[in-house]
């Protein structure tokens, strides 16, 4: 039996932090067993809300790689590959632009999110606007049935659905398949501010931190505004710290620590200590895992670049029945 193909990717606009982990790298190792995985570097898409600063996008897509090779993404199940290394990609972007109507990019939401919440970063180009339309090429172009999202990921992943249908109502081929929503128990975790985590916000852990330099961090996440004192009494559902527990403390004592801050039986600070110290405990594996591959990059790289190999097969295949779908196909000469 077949099994059904998975595709995912991230952005390598900056180095990845633990709600990404949590969110999306546990899930993606998951999945290898069960499904036909492809896992990309999105350095394409970094530029569509970076592209003024490209100093480290190189770095990054290392990074990329070793941070999920850590996690136990296996390349023997997985294709793992980077997007600027396959063509097919830009030339896919152009032609699903050339049919995809315009309110259809204004309306999707994290367009006006980022605009109101980033700043620093010029927004307003084509590139940000026109970014769900390469998405939709990055997960067609492989004929995807499937792919891992989220709730607030929704609107983008039926705006490709939208486009698949719309591409085979104009052509009357059906090249691509209308991919599905995968849906999975995601982990969430708030940045260090209480909103949500991100590289943009300036909150985030990251997974190269040193246990020194999270243990840092930790220490400084916004708890209850209203406990001032050690002798205050807290409330732990308005504390970031809090929701940080619910992922990382064993369950048996998530109750205790809550009961303990609304009687103000354990300060901030311990509780602080007592949370990166089950942090640590949670990626003492990954940490050694990377700790061994930061010393192997070009191990790493060498397994990005066989996978693109792979994935470059499949996206050629899917491009000439796409343009030989439109009739813009040029026989070879």
């Amino acid at each position: 039996m077949t099994r059904k193909r998975v595709l995912s990717g991230m952005q390598s606009s900056g180095k990845l932090h633990l709600g990404n982990y949590l969110g999306a790298l546990e899930n993606w190792v998951k999945m290898q067993d069960e499904y036909d995985c492809f896992y990309f570097v999105a350095d394409w898409h970094a530029l569509s809300s970076n592209y003024a600063d490209t100093a480290e996008l190189k770095g990054n897509v290392v990074d990329m790689g070793i941070n999920w090779l850590a996690a136990g993404i296996d390349p023997e199940k997985s294709t793992l590959f980077i997007q600027s290394l396959i063509p097919q990609h830009a030339v896919l972007y152009v032609l699903l632009g050339m049919i995809t109507p315009l309110p259809w990019l204004e309306r999707v939401p994290s367009y006006k999110e980022k605009l109101e919440n980033v700043e620093n970063r010029d927004m307003h180009t084509y590139g940000f606007l026109g970014y769900p339309v390469l998405q939709a090429a990055d997960i067609i172009l492989y004929k995807a049935n499937m792919v891992p999202v989220g709730i607030d990921q929704l609107p983008h992943l039926e705006l490709t659905r939208e486009i698949v249908r719309h591409f085979h109502n104009i052509y009357g081929k059906q090249v691509f398949v209308e991919p599905d929503a995968k849906m999975g128990e995601v982990k969430k975790l708030p940045g260090l501010d209480g909103r949500k985590m991100s590289k943009s916000y300036g909150n985030a852990i990251f997974l190269s931190d040193t246990p020194q330099e999270r243990d840092r961090k930790i220490s400084i996440i916004v708890t209850d505004p209203a406990r001032v004192r050690k002798t205050d009494k807290g409330d732990p559902e308005v504390c970031h710290a809090y929701s940080f527990h619910k992922v990382f403390t064993p369950v048996d004592r998530i109750s205790q620590i809550g009961a303990d801050c609304r009687a103000a039986a354990i300060g901030c600070v311990a509780c602080k200590k007592e949370l990166a110290k089950n942090v640590g405990a949670y990626m003492e594996k990954f940490d050694a895992s990377r700790a061994t591959l930061v010393g192997q990059p070009k191990r790493v790289m060498e397994i990005l670049h066989e996978g693109t190999k792979k994935a470059s097969k499949v996206a050629a295949q899917t491009l000439a029945e796409a343009e030989d779908a439109m009739g813009i196909s040029i026989p070879a000469l």
